[in-house]
């Protein structure tokens, strides 16, 4: 049996002392080299006003990806949606599968419904759940973003990504507006056709990506779509996430039978020490997402070394730090192995951010030696 495929997920991560040129220029490289590696598919992240971040056109960097490779897949993990029309949206994508034909993925997400959503409800934490083991994988107490979408930058990203009184179309309403210009059966509630081009008659894949059981994965399900569910960003619910995807699951001409691939954080080195000491950023960087302030650059490993930490530090990224799959090729192979296990993953998307980027080559190397043979 061959091995379950190894994907990638890619943020452009902007190291410090380094510039927005040298993070996209360091993706169009680890592309190059991940599909010598063997890896199945390349996914760019979609973040805004975010200074560590460097996808915030994903469409655009998809294009560049796809030009400096030959065979890999390369896609959206995911657009957000809450900004977009359908019709940009399949334009932008039906576009890049005209040229890249049979390698353009179309990864949705819910993430920007869920911005508009939390600027018009009223903020309830994340009741507090406990750890618990499941035959191996780790599933931490969930975190609760209520303070960061209370922030005053999440606010920010709002106001410049929205147009003034703008508000988003439910979300399956806007991916069956998705699936009908690709299809070329779109109908508008007059009986108007359109037709978007490009876009209508292509090979695009589209995929949704949810972080829980809620509306994403069960409309995926009820779609025949495939899903990917995010171990990396909410560890706490990918149990649920699968679960109610594989539970809403209807075959489609798309798919026969439900179809996974689960997100996780990983960093690989020949050992583990030397691995823990390429992560020794990561709980920074991720304080600094979940304090509100967006992501900081990823720092060198020794500027780390003394910086002021406290217990509440700790609780805020425990659940992150925890889940990362820090370690030497073995290592990480047995987690990413209890973790395609229990999920049922037929797919696994590693992300990997180290502040060299000769580094995160090597990681991504590694793992394909391990993994792939």
């Amino acid at each position: 049996m061959p091995p379950t495929p190894l994907s990638v997920l890619d943020l452009a991560p902007v190291s410090a002392g380094s510039s927005v040129g040298d993070a996209l220029r360091a993706t169009l490289d680890l592309a190059r080299h991940v599909e010598d590696f063997g890896y199945h598919r390349y996914w760019l992240a979609e973040h805004h006003l975010v200074r560590g971040v460097a996808s915030s056109a994903p469409a655009v960097l998809i294009g560049q990806v796809a030009a400096a490779t030959s065979t890999i897949r390369v896609g959206s993990g995911a657009v957000q949606t809450g900004h977009r029309s359908a019709l940009s949206v399949v334009e932008e994508f039906g576009t890049l599968a005209t040229l890249y034909p049979g390698r353009i993925d179309l990864g949705l997400g819910r993430s920007g419904q869920r911005r508009v959503e939390a600027g018009q409800a009223p903020l309830v934490p994340t009741p507090a759940t406990p750890a618990r083991v499941v035959d191996g994988l780790l599933i931490p107490p969930q975190f609760s973003y209520a303070k960061v979408l209370a922030s005053p930058r999440f606010a920010q990203i709002s106001a410049l990504l929205y147009q003034p009184g703008a508000v988003p179309p439910p979300f399956a309403e806007q991916v069956a507006d998705v699936l009908a210009l690709i299809r070329g059966d779109y109908h508008d509630a007059d009986g108007l056709d359109a037709h978007a081009v490009p876009g209508e008659g292509t090979d695009l894949e589209v995929w949704l990506l949810g972080s829980s059981g809620g509306e994403s994965a069960r409309l995926a399900g009820a779609l025949g779509l495939p899903f990917a569910a995010n171990y990396h960003v909410s560890p706490a619910t990918v149990l649920d996430a699968v679960t109610a995807y594989r539970d809403a699951f209807q075959p489609s001409s798309t798919l026969a039978e439900p179809y996974v691939v689960v997100a996780v954080d990983v960093v690989v080195a020949p050992t583990d020490d030397a691995a823990r000491q390429l992560a020794a950023p990561y709980p920074v960087w991720v304080r600094s997402i979940r304090t509100g302030e967006g992501a900081i650059p990823f720092p060198r490993p020794a500027d780390v070394v003394g910086l002021p930490w406290s217990d509440a530090d700790q609780e805020l990224v425990a659940d992150r730090v925890d889940t990362q799959f820090v370690g030497a090729p073995e290592t990480v192979a047995g987690l990413l192995g209890t973790l395609r296990d229990v999920t049922g993953a037929d797919e696994l998307l590693v992300t990997t951010i180290t502040h060299d980027p000769a580094d995160r080559v090597a990681s991504y190397r590694l793992l394909a030696e391990q993994w792939l043979g």
